[in-house]
C-alpha cells in the first residue's frame, strides 16, 4: 500500500470527486526514469512514468482519470489541493514591471495575458506519504497552448506572512522552487527544483536525470469534460503533471524537520530563467511536511492534572519497537507539562520512545511509550505517574520498674492517625501506618491506663517508603509512657473523732479527703514532700 496522505487544507475548498474513469492508449510523452526506489515499495504500483513506490499515476498522456486497472490512484481519485486562477482574459492579475523569479517581492498588475503566453486556470498538488518514501504530484492547467516554450514554476514558501504587494509570501531561506520546462511541440518536460538562498534563487537540480528523482508529461490528446474531474474540456498541451519525490522536496534524509505553508504556480516567459513573469495563480494555504507532533497528557493515579513532568523523545533504532534499549538515542526534541499537558512540535516522521526525564516530586515514572510520528498530525499520549507512597512508623515504650531500668516496649496500645487509619503497638513496640499518600497527618495515642497522656503529635510524609522496607527509611515518630502512682496518706486517731488532719503534697490536689485521709493521683515518678497536720 502506499503511505497514508498528509496534504491538507487549511483555506481555499476542496476539490470534488469525479466517478468517470477513462483508458488512454496514447504514448507521446515521456518516460522519465526509473524513479525513486521506496523503502517499501507499493503493493499498487502505477506504471510508468509514475516513480517507483507511487501509486499514483503519471500518465504518459497526461490526464486526470485512472487509467490502469492497477493504479490506486490519479486526480479524480484523490482530494487533492485544487486552486482556480482569479480571472483570466482581460480581468487576470499578473506579475509586472520586469518581475523576475529572484524579485523576492515582484510587482503585481492587471491585464490579460498575451496569446503567446501561459494564460493559466488551475493548479493542484497532492502529498502522497511523506519523507524519503513519498511523493509530491502537482498539475496545472491553462486557456490555450502558447506559441512559445512552456515554462511553469511552482514556488513552496514556509511562510504564509505575506510580502509588501499583498499576494505572495515573504520568502525564507530554503524556500523551494520547482521549475516545468517544455520545449514548443515537445513531450518531454525537465523538472529542477531550486532553493531559495535568503536573497536569490539557488543552482537548479535537474530531476529528471539520474538519479531520477521526478516524472512528468503534458497531454497531448484533448481531455473531455467528463474526463476533465471538474476542470473543464482540455485541449491538447493546456495539461500537465509531475511528480516529485519528497526527499528531493523536503531536503534531508529524514532526520530534518522541513515544512511548506503556503503554495503558488507562475509562468515565465521563456525558457530562461531571468525572462520575466507573467502570470500566476494566488498563493493557497497548504501544510505539506515530513513532520509532525506528540501531544502527552499527564495525570496521577487520581486523574489529576500533574506540572512539571519533563518528556524527551529517543529516536527507536532497529530492532524497532520492543522496549528502549542502548541503540535508542536520545533526541533534542522534549516538551515539560503545564496544566497537565505539552505538545513536541516539529518531529521528523519515524519511529520514536517517549521517556519520562523529569518526574514531578512524589510520584513515580510512567513506563516508556512508543510512538509512531506521522507527517502533518498529531500523535496524542497518555501518561499517568502514580503517586509515591510513605509510611510511618510509631514506637512506644514505658517505664516499667518491675522490668528493670530504662525504657521498655509497650506492646497493645492502639493509635489513630488523622485518616482514619487504626494500629496497634506489637511485642517491639511499633505500629506502622503503609500507603499513606504524601502530606501531613496527626498521629493520636490511645487508652492506656495507669500512665500518663501524651499529646497528639504531627508527622510529615513525603519520603517514599514501605512499612516492609528493609532497612526502613520512613516517617517515624515515638511516644514514651510514664507510670503513674497514686499516694495516701492516713491519719488515725486512736480515740475515734478525736482528731482532725489536713494534708498537703508538693501543691497537689487531693481527692477522697476525709479528716483523717487524702489521696493524691496519678503522680509521676518522681520525689515529693508532704505534710500533714493534725489539728485536736
Amino acid at each position: 500500500m502506499t503511505d497514508s496522505l498528509h496534504v491538507s487544507v487549511r483555506t481555499g475548498k476542496r476539490r470534488r470527486r469525479s466517478g468517470s474513469v477513462a483508458f488512454r492508449t496514447a504514448a507521446t510523452a515521456v518516460l522519465l526514469g526509473c524513479g525513486l526506489l521506496s523503502a517499501s515499495v507499493a503493493a499498487a504500483q502505477a506504471p510508468p512514468p509514475s516513480l517507483t513506490g507511487s501509486g499514483f499515476e503519471i500518465d504518459t498522456d497526461a490526464n486526470l482519470v485512472v487509467d490502469d486497472p492497477n493504479s490506486p490512484d490519479d486526480w479524480d481519485s484523490v482530494a487533492e489541493i485544487r486552486v482556480p486562477d482569479n480571472a483570466i482574459g482581460n480581468d487576470d492579475t499578473s506579475f509586472g514591471q520586469g518581475a523576475k523569479e529572484d524579485t523576492a517581492v515582484p510587482s503585481v498588475v492587471d491585464g490579460g495575458i498575451p496569446p503567446n503566453k501561459s494564460d493559466l486556470r488551475f493548479f493542484g498538488v497532492y502529498q502522497e506519504g511523506a519523507s524519503t518514501t513519498g511523493f509530491l504530484n502537482m498539475f496545472w492547467s491553462r486557456v490555450q497552448e502558447p506559441t512559445g516554450t512552456t515554462n511553469m514554476d511552482f514556488e513552496f514558501n514556509q511562510s504564509e506572512t505575506v510580502s509588501a504587494n499583498g499576494v505572495t509570501p515573504v520568502r525564507t531561506a530554503g524556500d523551494v522552487l520547482i521549475t516545468y520546462d517544455l520545449s514548443q511541440g515537445g513531450t518531454r518536460p525537465v523538472i529542477s527544483i531550486r532553493t531559495w538562498t535568503g536573497s536569490a534563487w539557488g543552482p537548479a537540480t535537474n530531476l529528471t536525470t539520474p538519479p531520477v528523482r521526478a516524472a512528468a508529461s503534458i497531454n497531448t490528446s484533448a481531455i473531455a469534460d467528463a474526463d476533465s474531474d471538474g476542470l473543464g474540456a482540455l485541449d491538447p498541451r493546456t495539461f500537465g503533471e509531475a511528480q516529485i519525490s519528497l526527499a528531493a522536496v523536503l531536503g534531508g534524509n529524514g532526520t530534518t524537520c522541513k515544512s511548506f505553508a503556503s503554495a503558488y504556480l507562475k509562468s515565465r516567459a521563456s525558457d530562461s530563467f531571468t525572462s520575466a513573469l507573467k502570470d500566476f495563480i494566488p498563493p493557497q494555504s497548504v501544510d505539506i511536511s515530513n513532520c509532525g507532533s506528540v501531544q502527552i497528557n499527564k495525570t496521577d493515579d487520581q486523574d489529576e492534572e500533574l506540572d512539571g513532568a519533563e518528556f524527551t523523545l529517543y529516536k527507536d533504532n532497529a530492532p524497532l519497537n520492543g522496549t528502549r534499549g542502548a541503540e535508542d538515542t536520545i533526541t533534542t526534541f522534549k516538551c515539560t507539562t503545564v496544566n497537565g499537558t505539552c505538545t513536541i512540535d516539529d518531529v521528523p516522521q519515524g519511529e520514536y520512545w517517549v521517556h519520562e526525564t523529569v518526574v514531578p516530586s512524589g510520584h513515580d515514572p510512567a513506563p516508556d511509550q512508543h510512538v509512531t510520528v506521522v507527517a502533518n498530525e498529531t500523535q496524542t499520549l497518555n501518561f499517568s505517574d502514580p503517586r509515591q507512597m510513605g509510611a510511618i512508623r510509631v514506637t512506644k515504650v514505658r517505664k516499667h520498674a518491675a522490668s528493670g531500668p530504662g525504657d521498655h516496649a509497650h506492646e497493645g496500645i492502639t493509635f489513630t492517625l488523622s485518616n482514619g487509619a487504626t494500629a496497634t503497638t506489637d511485642a517491639n513496640g511499633q505500629a506502622c501506618f503503609n500507603n499513606l499518600p504524601f502530606g501531613s497527618y496527626t498521629v493520636t495515642e490511645g487508652d492506656h491506663a495507669g500512665y500518663a497522656d501524651n499529646a497528639p503529635k504531627n508527622v510529615t510524609v513525603d519520603t517514599k517508603a514501605n512499612c516492609n522496607d528493609n532497612p526502613y527509611n520512613g516517617e517515624t515518630v515515638s511516644f514514651r509512657n510514664t507510670p503513674l502512682t497514686d499516694l495516701t496518706l492516713t491519719a488515725t486517731p486512736q480515740v475515734t473523732g478525736a482528731t482532725q488532719s489536713t494534708f498537703a503534697c508538693n501543691g497537689k490536689t487531693a481527692t477522697n479527703v476525709t479528716p483523717t485521709s487524702a489521696t493524691f493521683p496519678n503522680l509521676p515518678p518522681g520525689t515529693y514532700t508532704c505534710t500533714v497536720v493534725i489539728d485536736p
